[in-house]
């Protein structure tokens, strides 16, 4: 699987590239149909205090899946962003195993 992280608006994070690259492997562990994953990271200006966006396309067989998180930081973001990525792999893997 290839992993291509960007920082949009905001300085890079070295810390934050292997965090996300860490979680993204042991998802493709679980699903090597995996093919790529296409991480964004922003910063938005939110009087919330939530102004941290984590956005992950996954390349896979078929729709591509995508899934965007707004946190306080973006180790959340990006934690819940791949849950939601688990729960729609799930989905696909469940749909494609019943064809």
């Amino acid at each position: 699987m290839t992993i291509n992280i960007q920082y949009i608006k905001m300085p890079t994070s070295e810390a934050m590239s292997e965090y996300v690259e860490k979680k993204l492997q042991k998802l493709a562990e679980k699903y090597d149909w995996i093919i790529r994953a296409e991480v964004s990271f922003k910063m938005e200006n939110n009087v919330y205090g939530k102004g941290n966006i984590c956005e992950i396309e996954l390349s896979i067989p078929g729709p591509k899946l995508f899934a965007a998180t707004t946190d306080a930081t973006f180790e959340a973001a990006a934690k819940e962003t791949i849950l939601d990525l688990e729960r729609q792999l799930k989905k696909r893997k469940a749909k494609m195993t019943t064809h």
